[in-house]
């Protein structure tokens, strides 16, 4: 909060902070999920020092990989409700909106 204070007061734009449980919406972020936000959010700070806009970050593997913007968007990918991943969590209980 203080960060997203302190960029406003030097930009004169807006900042927004995203709490990770907020987003995720399935609970209490766990380990892997703040490691996750820890990773990406690092490496978006790597390429705006390194004067690299206009990307989005992606985890790649092992790997961060910036990816230029316009290259996903308006692009929609669809994870089948079926996925592996999906039945796992719904295994487990967790509410998925269907």
């Amino acid at each position: 909060m203080r960060l997203a204070k302190h960029l406003e007061q030097l930009t004169g734009l807006e900042s927004r902070v995203t709490i990770l449980g907020y987003v995720q919406r399935g609970g209490t972020p766990s380990v892997v999920d703040r490691l996750l936000a820890t990773r990406l959010g690092t490496a978006c700070v790597d390429f705006i020092a390194a004067g690299k806009f206009g990307l989005m970050v992606a985890s790649r593997g092992e790997a961060v990989k910036a990816v230029p913007i316009k290259s996903v968007a308006g692009h929609l990918k669809v994870v089948s409700p079926n996925h592996p991943w999906l039945q796992a969590a719904r295994r487990v209980g967790t509410c998925l909106g269907d």
